[in-house]
Formats: structure tokens, sequence, C-alpha cells
């Protein structure tokens, strides 16, 4: 698939994860994907895999994170690949604590899906967020 046919694929995915229409989104990755998302003291850190992966994830997200988006991400693509930059403010649910999370969003496509999801983010806004009044999670 050409960069720009890439670029619309991966839009459309962020369009149907900020809209909650999981069937959609499901349509846009492959069914052997690998989401990383860093970080250990927060919600949604860890490596989730497969279509399975991904529905926990999102449901997870929804259960225990409010987010938005203040303005549409940047795409800056080549190939195969296309970079998602942008920011996320929000609130941990279970701690009711802020968080500003400026992300990049590093997707590999294959065959017009998205095979590979590799986040760098503010892993430290977000633990913190998550941190109950009695410190950090071990």
């Amino acid at each position: 698939m050409s960069t720009e046919q890439n670029v619309k694929v991966v839009k459309d995915f962020f369009a149907a994860m900020g809209s909650g229409d999981k069937q959609a989104l499901l349509s846009l990755v492959a069914e052997d994907i690998e989401w990383i998302i860093p970080g250990e003291d927060w919600p949604l850190a860890g490596t989730h895999r497969g279509h399975a992966g991904v529905a926990r994830t999102l449901r997870k997200a929804s259960e225990e994170v409010e987010m938005t988006y203040p303005k549409p991400p940047e795409f800056v693509a080549q190939g195969d690949r296309v970079l998602a930059i942008g920011v996320a403010v929000g609130k941990i649910k279970a701690t009711d604590k802020p968080f500003e999370d400026h992300w990049v969003f590093d997707i590999t496509l294959q065959n017009g899906k998205l095979k590979g999801i590799r986040e760098y983010i503010d892993t430290q806004a977000l633990a913190r967020a998550s941190q109950t009044d009695a410190g950090p999670r071990h």
C-alpha cells in the first residue's frame, strides 16, 4: 500500500479508538498485532497481542482511564511506518488524579493493517497519576 493509504488506515484507527467503535478498530489491525505500552505503575502498561489483547486493552482503558485529545495528532509517514504524535489529558479513575501525556505511536503496517504499535509516552506522568496516597504500587 502507498504511504498515503497507510496514513488513512492509521487515521481511521484513531477515529475508531476515539469513538469507541471496537469492531471498526479491530477490522484495521492484524490478527497477530503486537501493541507495546511502556511502564509498570499504570493500568495500560504491557505488551498486548492479537485481537483479544487489543480488545482487553480497550476495555481496561474505558474502565480505568478518562482521556481526551485536545487537538488531532500529527502524522509522519514513510512506506509502511507511520508515526502519530499528540497529547492526551485525563485522569486515572481509581485515584482521580489528572495527567498530561505527550506521546508518539510508532505504527508498522502490513497488507493494509496495523501489525505493530510501540508507544512512546510520559510513563512518569501516568505512574504519578496512578499512585494512591499510600505511594507507588509494587
